[in-house]
């Protein structure tokens, strides 16, 4: 008995691990044993995928379907919807959109309750016969071929030893013993002779029928490789179905609903587009000439914000800074709440300048603005200041020109607000021109110092020469979107009516020019020329008219004259801050060689 496993074990070994035996290799062909290789893989696939398929149904298998339907997940939200429904107004919008969205989710839930049933006829009950009778009945056949094939070998082996037996006993001849000895072993051999060709026939048998399995499993291959195809044609339908039901349903709420409710500039100004896009982007996809964020927070601060001290300097806090910043990109036209805290309107436009991909003034006229600003005789200085405003490309020119005719006018409150060109030049320099980042340029690491120094420079000159480099006047408001924030569109020399308030004036050029025309209701009206000798009127705060100034003009005056003996020692900190600024920045870029 133990020889007999002992063998047993030796042919298992000998078959390897891809199935052959040796009971019926013997009786099968090359393409017939690949055959019968792929019955056990193709078993194990088809059970371990109807098993994890039955487990993505959400409804009760088996189940007719409105059964199914009612087990549904989609269902039971369909259900609170239609609760939550009744307690609110039939007429109102989030009323009617909730009506919608329970009748879709109802939809969706018979949808996948059809889906499923689909999959359960077409896929998982073949898979499951598959698995569980066709190839069990083949391995089946398989398994009863070897345990034949291996019976009759053994008995063709006791056939053979009984042969040699009888054979033996017949040539030792002698008495009437050895006749009846002879007589048992002839009986014996006859008897599994004949037991020998029973089974020999049992196995042909045997073998036929599992010859027949191998090869009607051979040509339905195509066949079982079909459920899973139709298991994906099914799935396309219902996520197709599911799709249109879906589309259908938000055209019609969107229509009904969602255009109403949205705001213009809600539907226009996506926030994406707004701040850390290129200025040329900005300006195309939002039809504008100036910037969201410059016109915007310029009005703002013309409406509030002349007179803060430290404007662009203090900084505002983060989430304040947030919220404007989301407020300008999604709904621009609820600024007006934000005018009260300026300190934000200024960071949320440095925060601007900062995060365009190119500065304002471009990369390509950075060493044309060093150059000019590394010029020592102030003619020649403003003469390539000219040259290089005019090199800008138009969309750069008309921002920089906005931008700087507010800070000139921020420069003009300097006594009040204490930010003069130059403070005002070393806070909003480095967010209006940098150099591009060149990597392994170590020569522009070294002149990081020297270069903000100039860039500051060039900044102070172009507010300082805003009326020169930057001639006629300017309509701050020019979209319109801000009317609610603009006490007045248009900015120029000349008086105002009364009671009529005033943005700011901005000062006449030192050359002989046409004095501007400022709007005056449907007229327009010139003012009359002044002698140099007289200085122009002092720009007005926005809040405050004509007849208001006038009347508290002493007032001021003896404030400023208050303020003349500190005025000088204002100017002194303010150097010194500033070479503070820059002997920091001198530091940091040595330490980040």
């Amino acid at each position: 008995m133990m020889k007999r496993q002992l063998h047993r074990m030796r042919q298992l070994a000998q078959t390897g691990s891809l199935g052959r035996t040796p009971e019926t290799a013997e009786f099968l062909g090359e393409e017939l044993l690949q055959v019968e290789q792929r019955l056990e893989p193709a078993k194990r696939a088809a059970h371990n995928v109807h098993k994890r398929l039955q487990a993505c149904l959400q409804g009760q298998s088996g189940a007719d379907m409105d059964k199914r339907v009612k087990k549904l997940p989609l269902m039971a939200l369909s259900s609170t919807m239609a609760e939550s429904f009744k307690e609110l107004d039939p007429d109102s919008s989030m009323g009617k959109a909730l009506e919608m969205s329970c009748a879709i989710q109802n939809q969706l839930a018979r949808i996948l309750a059809e889906f499923e049933m689909a999959l359960e006829r077409g896929v998982l009950q073949p898979l499951s016969w598959l698995s569980e009778e066709e190839l069990p009945a083949i391995l089946k056949h398989k398994k009863s071929l070897q345990k034949l094939v291996s019976d009759w070998n053994t008995l063709k082996s006791r056939l053979s030893q009984a042969a040699k037996n009888s054979g033996s006993g017949q040539g030792l001849g002698g008495g009437p013993g050895s006749y009846s000895h002879t007589t048992a072993a002839a009986n014996k051999v006859e008897t599994l002779r004949e037991e020998e060709e029973e089974l020999k026939r049992r196995v042909e048998q045997c073998k036929d029928e599992y010859l027949a399995d191998l090869y009607h499993f051979a040509t339905k291959e195509d066949s079982y490789a079909n459920y899973f195809i139709h298991l994906l044609e099914i799935q396309a339908d219902y996520h197709r179905r599911s799709l249109n039901s879906l589309d259908t349903a938000l055209a019609e709420l969107r229509e009904n609903h969602g255009q109403a409710d949205l705001s213009p500039s809600m539907t226009t100004t996506p926030s994406s587009r707004v701040y850390g896009v290129s200025l040329g982007t900005h300006l195309r996809e939002l039809g504008r000439d100036i910037a969201l964020p410059i016109e915007a927070c310029v009005l703002m601060l013309l409406s509030q914000g002349m007179q803060e001290e430290g404007l662009f300097r203090l900084a505002a806090g983060a989430s304040v800074l947030k919220r404007l910043k989301q407020a300008m990109a999604l709904d621009p036209r609820s600024l007006e709440g934000f005018c009260s805290d300026p300190h934000a309107v200024a960071g949320a436009l440095k925060s601007y300048l900062r995060e365009l991909p190119e500065p304002l003034m471009t990369f390509d006229l950075y060493d044309d603005w060093m150059r000019a600003a590394s010029l020592k005789e102030s003619g020649a200085r403003l003469e390539a200041l000219r040259e290089v405003c005019g090199s800008l490309p138009p969309e750069n020119f008309s921002n920089l020109r906005y931008l700087m005719k507010f800070l000139a006018l921020l420069a003009e409150e300097q006594d009040v607000n204490k930010m003069t060109p130059s403070n005002i030049a070393i806070v909003l320099g480095p967010n209006l021109l940098w150099p591009s980042e060149k990597e392994g340029d170590q020569a522009q690491l070294d002149a990081a110092s020297v270069s903000s120094i100039q860039v500051v420079g060039v900044v102070e000159a172009l507010i300082q020469s805003a009326d020169i480099l930057f001639p006629g006047d300017i309509d701050f408001n020019v979209s319109g979107l801000f009317s609610a924030l603009a006490p007045q569109d248009k900015v120029g020399d000349g008086l105002a009516p009364e009671d009529t308030p005033l943005v700011a004036v901005p000062r006449p050029a030192t050359t002989p020019a046409p004095a501007p025309a400022l709007a005056l209701g449907s007229a327009l009206v010139t003012p009359k020329e002044r002698p140099e000798s007289e200085a122009p009127p002092r720009p007005v705060s926005p809040m405050v008219n004509r007849s208001t100034w006038e009347t508290a003009a002493p007032a001021e005056d003896t404030a400023r004259r208050r303020s003349q003996g500190n005025h000088q020692e204002e100017r002194q900190a303010c150097v010194l801050l500033q070479d503070l600024f820059f002997s920091c920045q001198h530091i940091f870029c040595k330490a980040s060689k």
